[in-house]
C-alpha cells in the first residue's frame, strides 16, 4: 500500500479529490498505520491521527471533514472492554455511542446532560452496517462508552456498568468524532478492538500490540463492506 502522510493523515496515493470517501478518524499514529494497513492502495479512505480524547478527536474530524465530501466517519482504534462480553483481543463495533461522563455528579448520583436539558448523550450509527460489519468481522456489538478520563477501579467499572447495561468498552474519542459527523450530516461508526479489561489499573496486563493487530484484521475483514456501502448503499 503506498500512503502519503499529510499533516498527520494517511490517504492512498490513487486519491482523487473529487470522490465521495470515507473518513477514519483515530487518536494515535500506531492506530492510524494499524488501520491504513487494512486497506489497498485504491481504497477510498482516508485515516487520521485525531488525538487523545473526544475535543481533540472533534476538532480534528471537524478540520477533516470542512474539505472533503466523506460519505461516512469511523471512529476507530483500541479500547477497553467490559468483561465478560468483550474480552481482551475481541473486536467491538458500537449500535450506539454514548459520552459516560458527559453531566453532573448529584447527591442522588450522576445525571446525563440530556436530563439537564442540553444537547444529546448518544449517537446511533446506520443499523445494517454495523450489522453487516459484525458479521464480516465476527465482532460484538453494544454500546461503546465515550470517557474523558479512563477506568482505573472495580467501583467506576461496576458504577458505568449499572448506568449503561449495554456497555461493551470505553474509549476517549468516539463521541466527539459523532458529534463532528452530527455536525456535517454525515453518519457514524466506531469500531475498536480490545487491549485491557475495564476495571483496576493494570498496565502489565494490557495487551496493546494484539489489540493493534485484531484493529488491522478486523479492518481488512471490514474493508470489502465499507467500499460496497460506499459505493451504494449510501444513495439509498
Amino acid at each position: 500500500m503506498v500512503l502519503q502522510v499529510q499533516e498527520g493523515l494517511l490517504t492512498t496515493s490513487a486519491s482523487t479529490p473529487s470522490s465521495v470517501r470515507i473518513l477514519v478518524a483515530t487518536a494515535v499514529p500506531a492506530e492510524r498505520d494499524a488501520v491504513a494497513r487494512a486497506f489497498t492502495n485504491d481504497s477510498l479512505v482516508d485515516v487520521i491521527a485525531a488525538g487523545v480524547g473526544p475535543a481533540a478527536a472533534a476538532a480534528a474530524t471537524a478540520t477533516a471533514l470542512a474539505g472533503t465530501p466523506y460519505a461516512l466517519v469511523v471512529s476507530a482504534g483500541i479500547a477497553g472492554g467490559f468483561l465478560p462480553e468483550a474480552p481482551v483481543g475481541s473486536l467491538v463495533i458500537a449500535d450506539e455511542i454514548t459520552a459516560a461522563d458527559l453531566g453532573a455528579e448529584t447527591p442522588d448520583g450522576f445525571v446525563p446532560v440530556t436530563e439537564l436539558g442540553f444537547g444529546t448523550v448518544t449517537h446511533r450509527p446506520p443499523s445494517a452496517l454495523v450489522r453487516d460489519l459484525a458479521a464480516a468481522a465476527g465482532a460484538r456489538t453494544g454500546a461503546v462508552l465515550t470517557v474523558s478520563t479512563v477506568t482505573g477501579t472495580a467501583v467506576r467499572a461496576a458504577k458505568l456498568r449499572a448506568r449503561h447495561p449495554r456497555a461493551l468498552a470505553e474509549a476517549m474519542e468516539g463521541f466527539g468524532v459523532a458529534e463532528a459527523a452530527a455536525a456535517h450530516g454525515i453518519p457514524v461508526l466506531e469500531l475498536r478492538a480490545v487491549s485491557n479489561p475495564v476495571g483496576p489499573r493494570d498496565r502489565a496486563a494490557w495487551r496493546i500490540g494484539d489489540a493493534l493487530a485484531a484493529l488491522t484484521e478486523g479492518f481488512g475483514k471490514c474493508a470489502p463492506v465499507l467500499e460496497s456501502w460506499n459505493r451504494h448503499d449510501r444513495i439509498h
